[in-house]
C-alpha cells in the first residue's frame, strides 16, 4: 500500500541546501547564511571507532534500538552488526558532543547492484536522547545525500518502521517516494549527479569536522591535566 508519493527532483533537495539551483548556480546569499548558521561538524568514522559506535548503540534504550533496526537488538546482535561494517564499501558518520560523546551515528551502506532503480545506498541513523530536538538526524541525512551522490549512487534508500515518525518525516520532506508494507516503510529518494561543488563540500566538511574534534580533544585533556595539577598542589 502506498502511503505517500511525491516527485523527487533537485529542487526538493535545494530546500535543504544540498543541490545547486536548476540553472547550475550556487544557493542564494540568504541560503548560504542559513547553512552556516545551522552547520554541524560531522566526523567520518573509521574501523578504530567500532568500540565507540557500539557504546553509542548500547546507550539507546530498547525502544530506540527497535526503531533503528526494526527488532529488539541485544548486545550480541549489536556487536555482530558493528563488527560487520565494511568501512571500505560503506561510510559511517558521527556527531560528537563537547565532551566527545558520540551523540549521533549514521550508516550509509552500499546496496547490491542490479536493482531496477539503479545503484543505491541505504541510510540508517540513531541519535541519543541528549542530542534530540536539534536537527542532528536531518543534518546527517543531508550529509549522506552528498556522499551518496559523490559515490555515484542514483538513489538513497530509507528502511524504517511505520511508527518511526522522525525518520519518515525527514525522508518525506526530502521528496522521497514512500511506500508502506504493514509495519514497515521504505523510501526511495532520486539523487542528482555529483558535481565539483558536492566533492568540495564533502572535503571541506570532513577537514573542518576533524579540526573541531581535535580542538575538543585537546581542550578536554588539558582541562583534565589542569585539574590534576591543581588537586596535587600542596
Amino acid at each position: 500500500m502506498t502511503a505517500h508519493k511525491s516527485e523527487s527532483s533537485s529542487s526538493s533537495l535545494d530546500k535543504f541546501g544540498l543541490a545547486h539551483t536548476p540553472g547550475g548556480g550556487v544557493p542564494s546569499k540568504h541560503r548560504r547564511a542559513d547553512l552556516v548558521h545551522h552547520w554541524v561538524p560531522i566526523r567520518d568514522l573509521k574501523p578504530h571507532h567500532r568500540r565507540r559506535i557500539l557504546d553509542h548503540l548500547l546507550s539507546l534504550n530498547e525502544h530506540d534500538r527497535y526503531l533503528r533496526f526494526g527488532f529488539l537488538a541485544p548486545l550480541e546482535q549489536l556487536s555482530r552488526y558493528v563488527a560487520s561494517i565494511d568501512f571500505r564499501r560503506d561510510e559511517v558518520f558521527g556527531i560528537f558532543s563537547r565532551h566527545l560523546q558520540l551523540l549521533a551515528v549514521a550508516h550509509l551502506a552500499a546496496m547490491p547492484r542490479g536493482h531496477v532503480r539503479g545503484s543505491a545506498m541505504e541510510f540508517g541513523v540513531s541519535v541519543l536522547p541528549d542530542g534530540r530536538g536539534k536537527g542532528l538526524g536531518l543534518r546527517l541525512f543531508q550529509h549522506a545525500i552528498t556522499h551518496a551522490r559523490n559515490r555515484g549512487a542514483s538513489h538513497l534508500v530509507i528502511h524504517a518502521l511505520a511508527e518511526n515518525a522522525p525518520m519518515l518525516r525527514i525522508a518525506t520532506k526530502a521528496g522521497a517516494t514512500m511506500e508502506q508494507f504493514g509495519q514497515d516503510a521504505e523510501g526511495w529518494l532520486k539523487l542528482p549527479k555529483d558535481t565539483v561543488a558536492t566533492h568540495l563540500e564533502s572535503s571541506l566538511q570532513s577537514m573542518a569536522a576533524e579540526a573541531i574534534y581535535r580542538a575538543k580533544y585537546w581542550t578536554a585533556h588539558f582541562s583534565d591535566w589542569l585539574r590534576m595539577l591543581v588537586s596535587s598542589a600542596p
